[in-house]
Formats: C-alpha cells, sequence, structure tokens
C-alpha cells in the first residue's frame, strides 16, 4: 500500500493498493519526499544566489535545523586583494575558531599550502586578484554538532586546482555559513556563490 500526502485542493490523503509499502508527501500533485524501506529522500534545497561582487564577506543564515549537508557553490568567485578565503559556519553566531583545515593549491607541477584554524581555508597562494574560483565545498554532520569538508576548486584564470577539507565541532545545531578572507579587509569583486542543503 502506497500513501500519499497531497497538498491540494482536490485530495488529501490517497491510499493506493500496491506492494511499493511507500509514503510520498506531495505539493499539488508533485512527490517532495519519499520514504520506503530503503530510507527517506527528497528534493536538494537550494538557497537565493549571491553575486560575490562587494563586501568583506557573504553569509546565508536559516539554515534549518534537520540539515545534514551543505555545498558551497563558487562561479568565478574573486577578490581585489591577496588573502586566502575562508568558509565559516556557525550555532547562532559564526564560529571563527576552533577549525582543523588544510588546504592546498596545485598549479603548473608544483603545490604550495597552508593550515588554519580559523575556518575551512581555500588556498590562492597571495596570488589574490588575479585568481578566480570554481567549484564546490561540501559540509557534513558527523553528529553531535561535529561537521567534516571536502572540497576541490579549480582556478579558471588559469591552470590549477585547489583543494581543500577540515573538520569543525560546533557548540549547538549549526544554522549558517560564511564565505569572506583571512585579513578580513578584501573584498569580493567577481562571481557568484550559492548552497545547496539536504537532510
Amino acid at each position: 500500500m502506497t500513501a500519499s500526502i497531497n497538498a491540494s485542493t482536490s485530495s488529501g490523503v490517497v491510499v493506493t493498493s500496491d506492494t511499493s509499502g511507500s509514503l510520498a508527501v506531495q505539493s499539488n500533485g508533485t512527490t517532495k519526499f519519499t520514504v520506503d524501506s530503503t530510507g527517506a529522500y527528497g528534493q536538494i534545497t537550494s538557497g537565493t544566489a549571491v553575486a560575490s561582487t562587494s563586501g568583506t564577506s557573504i553569509d546565508f543564515t536559516s539554515i534549518p535545523s534537520w540539515v545534514k549537508r551543505v555545498t558551497v557553490m563558487f562561479s568565478g568567485v574573486s577578490s581585489n586583494g591577496s588573502s586566502n578565503f575562508l568558509i565559516q559556519s556557525g550555532a547562532g553566531s559564526v564560529q571563527t575558531t576552533g577549525y582543523s583545515s588544510a588546504s592546498t593549491l596545485v598549479s603548473t607541477g608544483s603545490s604550495t599550502g597552508a593550515v588554519t584554524t580559523n575556518g575551512f581555508l581555500l588556498y590562492q597562494a597571495a596570488v589574490g586578484a588575479a585568481f578566480t574560483f570554481s567549484g564546490s565545498f561540501v559540509l557534513s554532520s558527523v553528529g553531535s554538532n561535529t561537521w567534516v569538508g571536502s572540497g576541490v576548486v579549480a582556478r579558471t584564470d588559469g591552470s590549477g586546482i585547489v583543494m581543500l577539507g577540515g573538520t569543525l565541532a560546533l557548540s549547538g545545531t549549526r544554522d549558517r555559513v560564511r564565505i569572506t578572507t583571512v585579513n578580513g579587509t578584501d573584498t569580493f569583486d567577481a562571481g557568484t556563490i550559492n548552497l545547496l542543503w539536504e537532510g
């Protein structure tokens, strides 16, 4: 038997006789979330894309408490300076300490990198304004407000990729993500940033 909870004007709870044994939550006839014998699954939610063309930080707030994975997406993102980028998270406010993070830039046969405790580091080797980045960083819940992150971001102005990863223990339920720079004063001057999240 399948039960579909359908938020439309024509039907409420619809029970269908079959052997699939699933629960489908629908809105106006379109399934948004399904529970069956293999687990629960549904659509990935997208935030609102933000143009990273000004300001010293980009904030995404009000991330739902049930979210277990957040993907930060960069498209042609650049700053006007040479300070490395930081991805920070938080519960009620942005946490600026307690990270264990490393990042490496691999370019034209060489590599260089750095570590930090102030955020998940996106390393740009102090070249700065010449760099633009496109790629993604995934932040996943381990449990008990502990999060791990990993990502690969391409240097789209030339040859090279940045690999980054790390871990963070939050004091509460994560509800925000910030993208900024280590010095906190360089400003964004190109590109777009957005989030995806899922439970």
